[in-house]
């Protein structure tokens, strides 16, 4: 019998005495979701990717200034692997220079640092600047195009599409709810150094101070970040994030009619997912959860965990009421690999399963010698005929 054939062994346990079990479960009652103004919208917890509210969130939209979080993402991606630096020069084409809509107001001729045009794009929504950063990074805003079409791939945006670094309307160019949060959570994971500048009020450049035009800033403290966006093609939009304790929120929402209806539905969502939900760290990977037999090994006891962290969105106050099931392999012999699957873990509440992982081997048994191997084959046939 293989070993992912193996009968597994069924255990209801108190895994790290971190998972109570209660004869009864806690009962939560949770209201339904606001109704919310917008073509569409999503609440994400972007620690677990649970979706706590949606409508619509897979509509392909024209993103408007969203698209400059993508923009954004790319530069510090360079400035991470070391291809850009935050003080390096940046000279300004006409091209930049022309762009219209929103701007930072560089000029043509001159050369402004990466830093610099970072704030613009993320704190002034500037488009020259966007422009600036897409041609000294790919050569072109086209080239630059591609790039961002290929990293939005990379992060799972399925139905996203970029033509432009600026989101400046174009008829292929399109995003929905769903993607842009995907996109404003690896903002906040891959490159925390720099997720602060979403945070930040004003920025002057060229004697010129502008805010951010992010009004949650102002509004409600846990608010952190990320964009907006806005043109009558697309309405007025949104993207915000909000920490209160340990859970991160991510809101979005596209085509409200005013910059103060998208502030005002946002507050919305992130008030009602934080009053009801919030993030548990239940497990980190390679954490061991227990010990099991093995057999043939040259130690008798193994480590059993996680490949990977267990993060879920739980309803609030639910922690104590979560049940653990364990399932693990009846017979383990060695050899055994860091990393074999012997069993899984399932996590439930109220009768709903909430995650169910597998259970691995946290470290590595090697064989044991030829004496070990022919005493453990004796025990494990008398185990077997008196189990």
């Amino acid at each position: 019998m293989t070993r992912n054939a193996m009968p597994r062994l069924l255990m209801t346990l108190v895994l790290m005495a971190l998972l109570p079990l209660m004869a009864q479960a806690q009962q939560v009652l949770i209201p339904s979701p606001p109704q919310i103004n917008g073509s569409s919208y999503v609440l994400m917890d972007p620690a677990s990717g649970r979706i706590l509210m949606e409508s619509n969130s897979d509509e392909r939209l024209p993103p408007a200034s969203l698209t400059k979080m993508m923009t954004a993402y790319i530069v510090e991606r360079e400035l991470d692997e070391n291809r850009l630096s935050m003080d390096e020069m940046v000279p300004i084409s006409v091209k930049a220079w022309k762009t219209g809509g929103s701007r930072m107001f560089v000029q043509e001729g001159s050369r402004v640092s990466v830093e610099d045009l970072l704030k613009g794009v993320i704190i002034q929504s500037g488009n020259d600047a966007s422009v600036a950063l897409a041609e000294h990074v790919a050569g072109s805003e086209g080239a630059f195009a591609d790039v961002m079409n290929q990293q939005a791939q990379l992060l799972g945006m399925k139905n996203t599409r970029f033509e432009t670094a600026t989101g400046l309307p174009h008829e292929n160019q399109y995003s929905t709810a769903y993607d842009l949060a995907l996109l404003a959570a690896a903002i906040i994971n891959d490159y925390p150094e720099n997720y602060p500048l979403y945070a930040e009020k004003h920025f002057t450049y060229n004697n010129i101070r502008q805010p951010n035009r992010n009004s949650l800033l102002w509004r409600d403290p846990s608010v952190d970040g990320l964009k907006t966006g806005h043109t009558e093609e697309a309405g007025y939009c949104l993207v915000a994030s909000a920490q209160r304790d340990d859970t991160r929120l991510i809101a979005v929402v596209m085509g409200t009619d005013s910059s103060e209806a998208r502030a005002r539905e946002v507050q919305k969502m992130l008030n009602y997912g934080f009053r009801y939900y919030e993030t548990a760290r239940l497990f980190d990977s390679g954490e061991s959860l227990l010990e099991s037999r093995v057999w043939g090994g040259k130690q008798d006891q193994m480590n059993l965990g996680l490949a990977s962290d267990m993060v879920l969105t739980i309803p609030r106050g639910a922690r104590d009421s979560l049940e653990s099931v364990v399932e693990v392999d009846s017979v383990i012999k060695a050899p055994v690999s860091a990393g074999d699957e012997l069993g899984t873990v399932t996590i439930s509440f109220d009768g709903e399963v909430l995650a169910k992982r597998p259970l691995v081997a946290v470290e590595p048994v090697p064989e044991g010698g030829l004496f070990k191997r022919l005493l453990d084959a004796i025990k494990l046939f008398f185990h077997n005929l008196f189990n």
